[in-house]
């Protein structure tokens, strides 16, 4: 039961997630590392891999390649994270995480995200 509901919620979360890069581009670039050029390219593509791979999710035949797909997204976020970490993150309405939020968002819940992709992926 609970792949079941995962093999709907997985995808509902990515494709979700990639849509809001198009919806609220900003708060993406405040998070993207300095160091890495072209913020806006940056964001675009990581918009498109989430509605991707959630895409990919939903069929049986692409499942396991979509999960492996979500765990390297996920790895490569890290940076993102910590930057979060570093520098705070605050939403467009002027609330802000509190720091053991974004501590959260990398441990456990990158993890967290990346062992139910891999556990869901057959």
């Amino acid at each position: 039961m609970f792949k079941k509901i995962s093999y709907i919620l997985i995808p509902l979360l990515y494709i979700a997630a990639g849509i809001n890069h198009f919806r609220k581009p900003e708060g993406y670039y405040q998070i993207i590392p300095a160091y890495l050029p072209n913020p806006v390219l940056i964001n675009v593509a990581a918009g498109i891999a989430e509605i991707v791979l959630g895409l990919l999710f939903l069929f049986p035949k692409t499942r396991t390649l979509a999960a492996y797909g979500i765990i390297v997204l996920l790895i490569a976020f890290i940076p993102a994270h910590i930057v979060m970490i570093q520098n705070g993150f605050c939403f467009s309405n002027g609330w802000c995480l509190p720091v053991w939020a974004t501590w959260v968002r990398l441990f456990p819940l990158q993890f967290l995200l990346m062992y139910w992709a891999w556990v869901c992926r057959k």
